[in-house]
């Protein structure tokens, strides 16, 4: 998973991230649960703190410090479903889970995105 994402006044980015990773683990638990049970077994741990793990221990986060860098993130996240590896799809804006389709066409069909260019 890839994110951009701008941090508000009064937070750290090892707040919001920890927040966002633990609240997505919850909903993907969840939904695993009730709708493909033995997948979420590939998930389990052996771990005092929790039964499941769906993310690295150590995310790596980059700090988008100028244009330049931002942009070449942004372009990276857009174009990776593409990328001849993937072929998740055949355009950046087709691939369901990407932000390109906002971009492209305005969009926003996960209902919190905004302009950051």
């Amino acid at each position: 998973m890839h994110l951009i994402w701008q941090i508000s006044d009064n937070y750290s980015v090892d707040q919001v991230q920890q927040s966002f990773l633990k609240y997505a683990a919850q909903q993907i638990q969840r939904d695993l649960k009730k709708n493909n049970p033995e997948f979420l077994e590939k998930f389990r741990v052996d771990a005092k703190d929790r039964k499941y793990q769906f993310w690295e221990r150590n995310p790596l986060s980059v700090d988008l410090y100028t244009e330049k860098v931002f942009l070449q993130k942004f372009e990276y996240i857009h174009y990776n479903p593409v990328q001849a590896k993937w072929k998740l799809a055949m355009n950046s804006e087709d691939y369901r889970y990407s932000s390109a389709k906002f971009y492209v066409t305005g969009i926003d069909e996960f209902g919190f995105l905004t302009n950051c260019r």
